[in-house]
C-alpha cells in the first residue's frame, strides 16, 4: 500500500503539520468540507481522478457526490492508500461497493433529519451522544454490509448509518457531518483528524 504523510518544519521549531486532502465527487458540500476543517489542518480539495502516488496526506476524506459512476479513482485510494479515510454519503457507499457490500435506493430520498443511534463508539464516534439529529439523503443507501467492516451506528430509516474496517483506518458515515443542521459534525470530524495525527 501507498503511504505519503506529509509533514512541514518551521523556522522558529520544528512542528508537524497535517495535511488532509478532500476528495471532490461533485456534492454540494464538499466545499463545506473543506472549510470545516482547515482551523486544525491543511487541508484542500482534490479532483477524484488524482492517481493514487500523487496523494501525500496524512489521510483523506471522500466527499459525496451525485452518483457511484462518477467516483473516479476512489475505489484505488481505499485499495492502495495506507493512510486513515473518512468517507462521507457517497464516501461511505464507496466503500461498501469496494468492499463486497450492496448499495441500493434507499426508502427516504433527499435531505431530512434523522436520527442517529450510536451501536458501538469506537474512534470516530468517541465523546459523541447514544443518540443524536443528522442531516443525511438516503435516496442511495448501503444495505449489505460489505466484509471485514462493523456497524457503528443505525437509524429508522437505515440498518448501515455508519461503519468502521475492522484491521484498517477505514470509516464511513452516511450524513453530513460538516453542516450546521448536523448535531456534533465538528466533534466527529476533530476525532478524525486525530486519527490521522497517529
Amino acid at each position: 500500500m501507498i503511504h505519503r504523510a506529509i509533514k512541514y518544519i518551521f523556522i522558529t521549531g520544528v512542528k508537524v503539520l497535517m495535511r488532509i486532502l478532500v476528495v471532490n465527487n461533485y456534492g454540494q458540500f464538499n466545499h463545506l468540507i473543506v472549510r470545516s476543517i482547515r482551523d486544525f489542518v491543511e487541508s484542500k480539495l482534490i479532483p477524484n481522478q488524482t492517481p493514487p502516488e500523487e496523494i501525500e496526506a496524512n489521510g483523506l476524506i471522500l466527499g459525496g457526490g451525485p452518483a457511484l459512476e462518477r467516483a473516479g479513482k476512489c475505489a484505488d485510494y481505499l485499495k492502495e492508500l495506507d493512510i486513515p479515510i473518512l468517507g462521507i454519503c457517497l464516501g461511505l457507499q464507496l466503500m461498501g461497493t469496494t468492499f463486497g457490500g450492496r448499495v441500493a435506493l434507499g426508502a427516504v430520498g433527499g435531505y431530512a433529519e434523522v436520527q442517529v443511534d450510536v451501536v458501538k463508539e469506537n474512534d470516530i464516534l468517541k465523546g459523541l451522544p447514544k443518540t443524536f439529529k443528522t442531516w443525511a439523503s438516503h435516496a442511495d443507501q448501503v444495505v449489505e454490509q460489505p466484509r471485514d467492516f462493523e456497524i457503528l451506528a443505525r437509524s429508522n430509516v437505515c440498518d448501515i448509518e455508519a461503519m468502521k474496517h475492522v484491521h484498517r483506518p477505514l470509516y464511513g458515515v452516511q450524513w453530513h457531518p460538516e453542516v450546521v443542521h448536523t448535531e456534533h459534525g465538528q466533534k466527529l470530524l476533530r476525532n478524525f483528524i486525530e486519527l490521522c495525527k497517529k
